[in-house]
């Protein structure tokens, strides 16, 4: 019997809602014995085996990531990690451990150092090992490569936003979010809003008719600027330094607009159940400094999309300096009845989404709720967010068939540490192109 592929489910209205999960399997019936997943004795509504994880990406994410799958999950353990460095590893790993003792979990961390890899081919070491799922935490700018490899492996996975920074990435990933359909492999996001209780209610209503027709569109994500490194050693080579300060280039980070934004126009791509079919932008850098350590990013981009149905979409995004003090982010829907800010029309609770995602994604690899792939829902959201950056750059309209045959592909051919890695200058409307 095939079970029905979920996009978004409601998360439980308090800290007990994993126990409601795990009452709802005893509802499957006979549909239990038919879902197998990744190893044969995990059976739909029976897994009681502990499952194995690996990280790739230690930053920030990566690590908040491992503790709120502790959190979220009972018998889920860590037994490997990948990244680029293996200082940023071996610090992950302390806070992970810290983070593990104060939930009263600290037997949960199993990473062995010979499961502790550094380098540009620690994705394949972790993917190789016996882990079940794999939790994407590295910059953007590789999401595709270990997307696809991990779907390739066979593994479950929690990939963080956004899935790629150019065309060619995005569509990648599209093809690897298809083949973890007919594997039946878990695919969860870090568009948390769609696991947020209060979103996932609000949402439902309003498209179920709560505000009536929806006649307009709004998303914003104004906030400060994101910083890593505030100097370069100069030690560290082109590759080592543009990849420690990632979110500054447009290669390994997409701009503000995909890399962050991506959360508020979500939301408003799965209000409308669709993708917009084209976009205007503007944009450029008024507060960033022209400096090395900025990269080539844009500070603000407003952008006017327009849905099939007519609907458009105002969307802004901004990183100023903190000092300015304004900050908005928010996201608003305009019914021919009333209005929404796709929170109000539902219940809030103490779960945090950022929890709630990996009690969800933990259910569905064991077959204790439906089957969840948010992977689609999300790669097209972040083509949804290059589209308007590719506007913007431009200077030109951007359609979404544009982008589906466009052949950009910003991954630099040689990131050794003896490459010379040149950054391009901020993007001129009229004097970049679009490919």
């Amino acid at each position: 019997m095939e079970l029905p592929i979920r996009t978004s489910q409601t998360v439980g209205d308090s800290a007990t809602s994993r126990r409601s999960f795990l009452g709802a399997a005893s509802k499957a019936g006979a549909a239990a014995s038919a879902f197998m997943i990744i190893k044969p004795q995990l059976v739909r509504g029976q897994g009681k085996e502990r499952l194995k994880a690996g990280v790739v990406g230690c930053g920030g994410r990566g690590t908040g990531a491992v503790l709120d799958m502790f959190t979220g999950t009972e018998n889920v353990d860590l037994v490997a990690m990948g990244d680029m460095h293996e200082d940023r590893l071996e610090g992950s790993l302390l806070k992970i451990r810290e983070g593990a003792a104060k939930l009263n979990q600290p037997g949960r961390v199993k990473v062995e150092p010979d499961h502790r890899f550094m380098g540009p081919d620690a994705y394949k070491k972790v993917l190789a090992t016996d882990i079940d799922i794999v939790l994407l935490a590295a910059p953007p700018g590789y999401r595709p490569l270990h997307f696809e490899a991990a779907i390739q492996a066979g593994k479950h996975l929690f990939a963080e936003k956004p899935f790629a920074v150019d065309a060619v990435g995005c569509r990648r990933v599209m093809a690897a979010c298809e083949e973890a359909t007919r594997k039946r492999l878990t695919i969860m996001t870090g568009a948390q809003r769609r696991y947020q209780q209060e979103y996932v209610e609000t949402v439902d209503k309003i498209r179920s008719g709560a505000i009536g027709d929806i006649l307009a569109t709004e998303a914003h994500w104004e906030g400060t600027p994101v910083i890593q490194q505030k100097a370069r050693n100069p030690k560290w080579s082109d590759s080592e330094f543009q990849h420690r300060a990632w979110y500054s280039f447009v290669w390994i980070c997409g701009d503000q607009i995909v890399e962050q934004h991506l959360h508020n126009i979500d939301v408003i791509n799965w209000v409308m159940d669709a993708h917009p079919v084209k976009v205007t932008a503007t944009g450029g850098a008024a507060w960033r400094p022209r400096e090395e350590i900025y990269g080539n990013i844009y500070d603000h981009i407003a952008a006017q999309f327009e849905y099939a149905n007519g609907v458009r979409m105002l969307s802004y995004c901004r990183q100023f300096d903190r000092q300015l003090g304004y900050s908005n982010i928010s996201e608003l829907v305009i019914g021919s009845k009333g209005k929404s800010d796709c929170r109000d029309l539902g219940r809030r609770v103490e779960v945090s989404p950022y929890v709630a995602e990996h009690t969800a994604m933990a259910a569905s690899i064991r077959g204790e709720r439906p089957y969840i792939n948010d992977g689609m829902a999300v790669a097209q959201s972040t083509m949804t967010c290059i589209m308007a950056r590719e506007s913007a750059y431009s200077g030109r309209t951007i359609t979404w068939d544009m982008m589906m045959q466009s052949q950009q592909d910003l991954m630099p051919k040689d990131l050794s540490d003896t490459a010379k890695i040149p950054v391009p200058p901020l993007p001129v409307p009229g004097v970049y192109k679009f490919v």
